[in-house]
């Protein structure tokens, strides 16, 4: 591991007054210099050019030593095919030392998997069964063709005819009922017997493969004892302590974050901000643009960093904060004994989320207080700011929601994206999404387990650098308009302010402009356009 110096550019900027909050924030000038270094350093070694390009997430931590201000890179998960490469610090725990008792444990497994497959590739049934399949089958057709023909002398033969030949007819149904019965029996005997060098095939490949699970599972409860994590009062936790639930996600302890804070803590660092940064193309299912900044990931950082972080000065989270004059800032643009239509401001949320902040529900209940039912019929995003439906009764909900899912309530939204285009340009984009559940909220792109998500697009005009859109959602997937905005193949522009999709901003400039629906008891249409200047 090495300690980087600054450069020069920034030896005269002053060292944040406290640390980064890893979830959610722009980037202090420092980061972003040391962030430089390192692209500019990885950049040179072509060794690793053709991984890179496909996409790395890569990440830096500023820090002071004896009074020298300097930085420490981290790449997620492995660079090279190796966890450890000289210019980035050591992984918190490297499972691929080479004669550890990891990697002999695994081999251990290996084996297992060796032994269990070459088994099953002789568990192969005796071809007896074959034969016995046919000899009891043929026992069968002539049991089935000497019932039809009685079936036939019962019907034609004279009753006194038939009180002759009924006692034959029964010997003969005895009869060939009995031999199917000594056939399968001696098959049975005889398959048996064929069968027990399969049967103790079975047995070892059970056992084998009780043994591969006991020993997989001892080794991951193993490995989540070796990461074991500080924090800046010199305490330590376990995976297993910091994820109580046993819960543990793929991957946790590997990403930039976790890596950079526990070399600093480790080498008596004092850490002072940090960034994550991509590089590379985008993957395909999800949006990650080269050179873009992005908070540390939420099911396997928070709990890590959670504790990580304790006894570190730590910004507050920027969106906990200015929010409590949001309430006064809705806006009712109509209402009747049934609904309410109103303005929702840009980082207000929909409903009630786990921070306790207000949201439109919150606001609705203080309104309307004896207002039943759900209220929400739809939602926009925290960032999103424009028209919102709400429900006042039960009817009036339920009259909305099956509007919903006819598709008859059109919405128009306004967004300015980073980059200019054809003006005039139009057409439509389907890209099926899904939550990531790794780092909730975002959403993934996956053409075989997403839903739907279809949005027609228009470009109206272009000003100071940036397209401004119109977005016409034909269905109401989470995120579905920044991902379609965002995704390579979508617009692949994201929208301005997207600190998810694209880059940070004052406020995310998306906008819903225009609601139309059929109002739950009058049935009469009805249009409420809120327009804006971004």
């Amino acid at each position: 591991m090495k300690f980087h110096v600054l450069p020069d550019s920034v030896r005269e900027v002053p060292s944040p007054d406290s640390f980064t909050y890893p979830f959610s924030y722009e980037p202090h000038p420092l980061s972003i210099a040391a962030a430089s270094e390192v692209r500019s350093y990885v950049e040179s070694q072509s060794q690793w050019s053709e991984e890179l390009s496909q996409g790395k997430m890569l990440g830096v931590l500023v820090v002071e030593k004896k009074g020298e201000r300097g930085f420490l890179a981290a790449f997620s998960g492995t660079l090279g095919g190796k966890t450890l490469q000289e210019y980035f610090v050591p992984p918190v725990f490297d499972l691929m030392c080479p004669r550890c008792y990891f990697q002999e444990e695994q081999e251990r497994i290996s084996e297992l998997n060796r032994r269990i497959n070459g088994l099953e590739v002789q568990m192969q049934p005796s071809p007896l069964h074959l034969v016995a399949e046919q000899e009891i089958e043929e026992a069968r057709k002539k049991m089935t063709e000497a019932k039809f023909r009685r079936h036939q002398l019962r019907i034609t033969l004279s009753a006194e005819e038939l009180e002759e030949k009924e006692p034959e007819m029964i010997r003969e149904s005895q009869f060939l009922k009995a031999q199917l019965k000594r056939i399968e029996s001696s098959w049975k005997k005889r398959l048996e017997e064929a069968d027990h060098p399969l049967l103790v095939l079975q047995a070892e490949v059970k056992r084998l493969q009780a043994e591969r699970q006991q020993r997989s599972q001892d080794l991951q409860q193993w490995l989540f004892s070796q990461y074991v994590f500080l924090n800046a009062r010199g305490e330590r936790k376990t995976l297993a302590e910091i994820f109580p639930s046993g819960q543990i996600p793929s991957g946790a302890g590997d990403c930039c974050a976790p890596k950079l804070l526990q070399a600093a803590y480790l080498e008596g660092m004092r850490p002072l901000c940090m960034a994550e940064f991509w590089m590379g193309a985008s993957p395909k299912d999800e949006v990650r643009l080269e050179g873009n900044y992005y908070p540390a990931c939420r099911s396997k950082c928070r709990p890590i960093l959670g504790h990580m972080l304790q006894g570190l000065s730590v910004d507050p989270n920027p969106l906990l904060q200015g929010h409590q004059e949001l309430e006064s800032r809705l806006e009712i643009l109509w209402q009747d004994c049934q609904i309410a239509v109103v303005a929702k401001p840009s980082g207000m949320l929909s409903v009630p989320g786990l921070d306790d902040l207000p949201s439109v529900f919150s606001a609705m209940k203080s309104r309307f207080p004896d207002a039943e039912g759900p209220l929400i019929v739809h939602r926009l995003d925290m960032d999103t700011s424009g028209v919102m439906v709400v429900a006042l009764t039960p009817e009036a909900y339920g009259s909305l929601q099956r509007q919903f899912l006819r598709h008859e309530i059109k919405k128009k939204y306004l967004a300015w994206l980073e980059c200019p285009m054809v003006s005039g340009q139009e057409g439509d984009i389907s890209l099926p999404l899904r939550p990531d559940l790794a780092d909730r909220p975002r959403q993934l792109v996956d053409q075989e387990h997403g839903k739907s998500a279809i949005t027609h697009y228009l470009v109206l005009e272009n000003r100071k650098g940036h397209a401004l859109v119109a977005l016409w959602p034909q269905t109401g997937r989470t995120h579905q308009l920044r991902v379609h905005c965002a995704h390579p193949l979508g617009l692949n522009n994201p929208i301005v302010g997207d600190r998810l999709y694209g880059k940070p901003a004052e406020r995310l400039m998306l906008h819903a402009q225009e609601v139309e629906f059929t109002h739950p008891t009058d049935g009469k249409a009805m249009k409420f356009v809120l327009p804006i200047e971004f």
